[in-house]
């Protein structure tokens, strides 16, 4: 079977940050499908909560370095990297002083609601993402983003990188997963900090819903393929993945971790041929 290169966009990974059961999944994923020989890059914010001294995190040098624009300000990218224990693997840590350097990772504590610059953070890791995987100079096959913050990755590809060379062959899934705040509002200035005002109006309909269902709502449309994340999703999402008419993987019991990992590898080579 054709080995491939595959990244995973993410917010959370056991054993660094686990908020949710994706976590779990996300770890057993990539591991799985490197023991089957294929290639892998795991990407993340580096949420302020993560300790680098306990994790034995330090910096890519020769990736850092990278600015990103966020609206009208240019925001430094560091890279630091860690292996994950007892896995040849490695995660890559999108750092910058002024978005993560929190002591939560999505909530503010004072008051247990999303951070208002979420939607800033967001763009930030996702533009870096895709910078960061071009200054290491590796073309995916497949990048498999998981939940809303990795949702503008599919639009960035679609847009202002849509004539790099490296991402011609490039296929998206997007996994989506139920969140509590999914009627949070962004900015009112979203479209214009993300510099995706100018776009097709086809493309960024689903974002002008100005909340994080919006932002989910236009990962499902851009992406190749969907996977559904939870097993129960709300019936607006379920009914948006239905009527996109697209290769849709269900919920998948992740109990059995070989049946798991066949249906994954199964999807990415579908969608690839």
């Amino acid at each position: 079977m054709q080995k491939l290169k595959i990244l995973y966009a993410t917010s959370e990974i056991d054993p660094f940050l686990k908020i949710t059961s994706a976590a779990d999944i996300i770890r057993m994923l990539p591991q799985g499908l490197q023991e089957r020989g294929h290639e892998i890059r795991i990407l993340m914010p580096k949420f302020g909560i993560i300790n680098e001294r306990r994790n034995r995190l330090h910096e890519v040098v020769r990736l850092s370095g990278i600015n990103i624009r966020v609206g009208n300000e240019e925001k430094p990218l560091t890279i630091k990297v860690a292996s994950i224990p007892n896995a040849k693997l490695q995660v890559y840590f999108l750092d910058n002083e002024d978005y993560f350097n929190r002591k939560s990772a999505l909530t503010d504590p004072k008051n247990n609601k999303m951070y208002a610059d979420n939607d800033e953070r967001s763009i930030f890791f996702c533009k870096g993402a895709i910078e960061t995987v071009k200054k290491l100079g590796w073309g995916p096959d497949i990048i498999h983003c998981h939940d809303w913050m990795t949702s503008l990755i599919p639009y960035y590809l679609k847009t202002q990188y849509k004539d790099d060379p490296m991402f011609f062959n490039t296929k998206v899934v997007y996994s989506v997963y139920n969140n509590d705040q999914s009627a949070m509002p962004l900015s009112q200035n979203f479209l214009e900090k993300a510099k995706l005002d100018t776009a097709p109006n086809e493309l960024i309909e689903p974002l002008r819903l100005n909340n994080l269902d919006g932002v989910a709502k236009g990962g499902i449309s851009l992406a190749d393929a969907v996977a559904h994340g939870d097993a129960n999703l709300s019936s607006d999402i379920d009914d948006y993945i239905r009527n996109q008419a697209k290769t849709c993987l269900g919920f998948c019991n992740s109990d059995d971790k070989d049946s798991y990992v066949d249906k994954y590898q199964e999807l990415y080579h579908n969608i690839l041929n």
